[in-house]
């Protein structure tokens, strides 16, 4: 449904240190590389995420309660990815775990979430078996 997500910044350099190996993690690179933007992903139409100054010139700014969501493979992959954010800039807004109470059929909502240099949200996660 979504074919990708831009996310503003202010400095496009660190904001390629912060996602480049965020994508790398995911197995994915750039795919577009521009002064202003660049965008992650594969050109096979999957989601991907990009990084990007704004087109009217104006500073980027965060959206309240906006977030990006990173589908991650399994628990070891959503501490990886939290680990390369805090390693590249990034802040924590909370340490990988289950959220909530496990469904009917035992799953759990598992996540990590941080923020990039920029301030803007995203997390990792999966649905998995409750430990």
């Amino acid at each position: 449904m979504i074919g990708y997500v831009t996310v503003g910044t202010n400095d496009l350099e660190r904001a390629a240190r912060f996602y480049d190996p965020i994508a790398a993690e995911l197995g994915v690179g750039r795919m577009m590389d521009f002064d202003s933007f660049i965008a992650w992903g594969n050109m096979d139409g999957a989601a991907g995420i990009a990084a990007t100054k704004p087109f009217d010139g104006e500073a980027a700014t965060v959206g309240n309660g906006t977030m990006v969501a990173l589908q991650a493979q399994d628990r070891d992959q959503v501490q990886r990815l939290y680990d390369i954010a805090l390693a590249n800039g990034g802040t924590s807004e909370g340490e990988p775990g289950p959220r909530g109470e496990p469904d009917a059929n035992g799953m759990v909502f598992y996540a990590a979430y941080f923020r990039d240099p920029d301030g803007n949200k995203l997390n990792a996660f999966l649905m998995d078996k409750a430990a």
